[in-house]
């Protein structure tokens, strides 16, 4: 669409070397910044101590939301929405009006940022601010934008613009590859849209999207609505474990992680209970997706979904998905095997392995091998600390410094959020992230990353400054100690601060591909190799230090931890190509053979092994179809790119500046302006199969032999 979203979220390397200059709303910065600025304080010691209130200050300006002055106040988004929508009429006008050639692509990309400045910011504020009269506001500004979005993509004049600078093979090879990529990824979005069919099919394809829109939304509101039994049907031992409402126990989730066999069985079976209404939605979701693809041109709705992806199409995930799931098939016997024997030396009366089992008894074979006790993890984890962590990180791979600044007034929405200047040793100033860490009142529980606006190259030739949001839900720091973060919360900040990394250093010249605007199984690959520096002790050992003794986290501690998540890791992998193997089923070929059920059953018991429980419907709990669909698979691929990108590039140092300079060049610098096959070949300097990328996701399931001798002195 013309409007870039989010995940749930690059340029030629030489766009790198452009400095911003301060942009609307005062969050840009000058090239000399670091050198002027008085404001920026070490990031690790602002972590550790409590905001300090805002000094009184009775006649200073408020500066609005994210420094953009129109949202001082909710009203302010009703301004902004009209100042981009106007602003967006003129640019249609301009580029319809004018020859093909660069500046078609340009005055796209422009028209497609004014509308994602506002539309971002709304998309966060709408569910993170805690006064509900700026969440409205927000509410509105989307639904504002979003009309204006399905009118341009259904606008024919402005279609026929692109088509005919895409149409003219001379001005298409005098293009340069990103700004050839970006006019066939507008063309991509119209062409999805329908524009391209007559009148009456074009008009079939906006309702469908409209339907498929509505439907999504239905879908995920069921996917979390809890269920209802009369309490006399469960014993009585057990209700204290669920929400008790007159003669109704309500369950609102799995219980995956409760001791009692009897509490998960029964949360497992009442909460999967199948909802005839969520079904049908499921039912028409599906169908209506195939409808859609099938009337803009492609075999099912998988095929059109994949365009651009690392796989290509859904035959090579299927390829992919076979080929792991054989490799895993001896392993995750393996697993299923252990925690059986588990469950029988706990439950010897009831032995039989189930779907509610493996969380919880994996979780007691962990703890019981390696003493991985949160609690004594903890005191070495301050958030404090894991911020220096990453900064010295890197400092040392990227030649980049976070610096906490103090914001001005009415620039954040809460009082604990930070703000960091992201800030490279000849480049100066390159974004800024916004940290919301901390639990609050109304608070989504995830942890996520938020583009609230792209980079670009403007027409005055200055770079607009990224800017994003990283939200977690940490606990509060306490009288006598700072925040401390579990090994899981450590590893979850390393995760989204790769996420915002892409943001700062993709340096493309359109907004439309900035950062993590990139296919799904690229968009989680900097993230997820930010796990691998997590659990490398050479990493750990730079910062890990108990707040209150100063000494360093031992390195058998580090890699009892890290061993620890490879038991029934196996088990876990094959669950989650179940997953993936049922989402690229149900965007198949349409009409589907039998029921959503029926291929639930049939694939649980050929891609994970465990049996299907009868009156059980668990893809009516998979909200990933929403967001994900035909896409599931991505997490997995993402994650053997980023395994091999280890291996190569970082496992030997992880701190080798020449390998992050690579790595930035190479796959962070392009956002989503390159193939990205491309980009990891050019990471790699090799073409990666589907085998090595299974191989990849294999081997880091193999025990490291150093643990087990460290183990046993």
């Amino acid at each position: 669409m013309l409007c870039a979203r989010r995940l749930r979220g690059l340029g030629p390397p030489a766009a790198a070397v452009w400095r911003g200059r301060a942009g609307p709303g005062g969050l840009g910065a000058g090239r000399r910044a670091r050198e002027v600025s008085t404001s920026w304080s070490p990031v690790g010691a602002a972590f550790n101590v409590k905001p300090q209130g805002r000094r009184l200050d009775l006649f200073g300006e408020r500066r609005g939301l994210f420094g953009v002055p129109e949202l001082s106040a909710p009203e302010g988004f009703r301004i902004a929405q009209e100042n981009a929508l106007r602003k967006a009429d003129l640019l249609v006008e301009r580029v319809c009006s004018m020859p093909p050639g660069p500046q078609t692509v340009l005055i796209f990309d422009e028209l497609s940022d004014s509308l994602c400045r506002v539309a971002d910011l709304a998309d966060f504020v709408k569910i993170a601010h805690p006064e509900p009269a700026f969440r409205e506001a927000a509410e509105e500004a989307c639904r504002s934008i979003g009309t204006m979005v399905e009118k341009l993509n259904t606008n024919v004049e402005l279609y026929q613009s692109l088509q005919k600078l895409l149409a003219d093979k001379k001005l298409v090879e005098s293009l340069d590859p990103e700004t050839r990529r970006v006019a066939e990824l507008f063309m991509f979005d119209f062409e999805i849209s329908g524009i391209h069919l007559d009148k009456e099919k074009r008009k079939r394809a906006v309702d469908l999207n409209v339907k498929i829109l509505d439907l999504s939304n239905t879908f995920l509101v069921g996917t979390n609505f809890p269920n209802k039994v009369e309490k006399h049907l469960l014993p009585e031992h057990i209700h204290r474990n669920f929400v008790v409402t007159g003669n109704h126990i309500i369950i609102d989730g799995l219980h995956a992680e409760a001791p009692d066999d009897l509490v998960r069985e029964a949360a497992y079976k009442i909460f999967l209970y199948p909802n005839a209404g969520q079904l049908k939605c499921l039912e028409e979701l599906l169908s209506h997706r195939d409808l859609l693809a099938k009337l803009v041109g492609y075999s099912t709705y998988s095929h059109r979904a994949l365009q651009g992806t690392i796989a290509k199409n859904p035959e090579t995930v299927m390829q992919f998905l076979e080929k792991l799931s054989d490799r895993l098939s001896e392993r995750t016997i393996k697993d299923f095997e252990m925690i059986r024997r588990m469950k029988m030396k706990l439950n010897p009366q009831n032995s039989e392995l189930m779907p509610w089992d493996p969380p919880y008894y994996s979780g007691v074979i962990r703890a019981e091998r390696y003493n991985i006790e949160p609690s004594l993890y903890c005191p070495f984890f301050s958030l404090g600390a894991c911020m220096e962590g990453l900064n010295i990180l890197f400092t040392k791979l990227l030649g980049i410094t976070l610096y906490a600044e103090q914001p001005a007034k009415g620039e954040v929405w809460c009082e604990d959020v930070r703000k960091l200047a992201v800030v490279h040793e000849s480049e100066g100033l390159l974004g800024y992230i916004y940290c919301d860490f901390f639990q609050r009142a109304d608070k989504p529980h995830q942890d996520c990353h938020f583009t609230i606006r792209g980079g670009r190259l403007k027409e005055d030739g200055d770079y607009q400054l990224p800017v994003v949001v990283l939200m977690l839900n940490l606990p509060h720091s306490s009288r006598n100690s700072p925040t401390l973060l579990t090994p899981g919360m450590m590893e979850n900040l390393f995760h989204e601060m790769g996420h915002a990394m892409h943001s700062m250093l993709g340096r493309t010249r359109y907004q439309h591909v900035t950062g993590t605007r990139c296919p799904t199984d690229f968009a989680e690959v900097p993230s997820i190799l930010m796990e691998y520096f997590a659990n490398d002790y050479r990493v750990v050992t730079q910062f890990a230090r108990h707040y209150q003794t100063g000494q360093s986290l031992p390195k058998s501690m580090v890699s009892r931890l890290c061993e620890s998540k490879k038991v029934c890791a196996a088990a876990d992998m094959q669950l989650q190509v179940f997953y993936a193997t049922l989402d690229q089923i149900y965007h198949g070929k349409h009409p589907l053979r039998t029921s959503t059920t029926d291929i639930l059953r049939e694939t649980q018991e050929k891609f994970y092994g465990l049996p299907y429980v009868p009156n059980t419907a668990w893809q009516l709990r998979f909200s990933h179809l929403v967001g994900y669909g035909a896409k599931y698979y991505s997490y997995l691929m993402s994650r053997a790119v980023a395994s091999m990108v280890w291996k190569e590039c970082f496992q030997q140092d992880p701190f080798n500046r020449a390998a992050g300079e690579r790595y930035r060049r190479e796959m962070l610098a392009h956002g989503g302006g390159k193939e990205p096959m491309l980009m990891v070949q050019g990471m790699l300097q090799k073409c990666p199969s589907m085998d090595d990328f299974v191989s990849a996701l294999v081997s880091d399931l193999d025990p490291d032999f150093e643990t087990f001798l460290m183990d046993s002195e």
